[in-house]
């Protein structure tokens, strides 16, 4: 099942255990949607991750690391130092996506490889690129794995080791 292969994934990389929800007062509740979406951190109460048929175990992943806690990594207010963002080039209805965000970056580098960053052509109106790498041969936006400063991030965000 894909949904515990995401937790499973997740599992494997940091201090982060998924249990079966009993009486929490906050619990992720899986639902099915159009797509995956999440809101970022803990919002109280049942806290809804949506999770669609054309969702991957990666996109699922993804989600699940933003109600841990975790934004875009191409939202870091650093982000202009590695990547180019094609403003034209972005839906306009999804430029929010690509906008700074101040977040904490727990004081641990920029990742290209982060399973957090946005793909080349994510969301385009155009089919060009939306983001491109300034390290050339970089490739950015996989939904494969967490990357190794995913998996620190994640565990020093929860103040744990592994």
């Amino acid at each position: 099942m894909d949904i515990v292969e995401a937790f499973r994934m997740i599992m494997s990389a940091t201090c982060i255990r998924f249990v079966q929800h009993t009486n929490e007062l906050n619990y992720l509740e899986i639902k099915d949607g159009q797509g995956c979406a999440s809101f970022v951190g803990c919002r109280g109460g049942a806290q809804p991750v949506f999770f669609g048929k054309t969702c991957s175990v990666g996109n699922l992943c993804h989600e699940l690391l933003h109600a841990a806690g975790l934004y875009h990594e191409h939202t870091r207010h650093d982000r202009d130092d590695y990547v180019i963002v094609n403003w034209q080039s972005i839906r306009p209805d999804r430029k929010t996506n690509f906008e700074v965000k101040m977040g904490n970056t727990l004081n641990l580098p920029y990742d290209l490889e982060s399973i957090m960053h946005y793909g080349p052509s994510y969301f385009s109106t155009d089919g060009k690129d939306t983001l491109q790498a300034k390290q050339p041969g970089v490739e950015i936006g996989q939904r494969t794995h967490l990357s190794r400063l995913d998996s620190r991030k994640l565990n020093r965000l929860y103040h744990c080791g592994k």
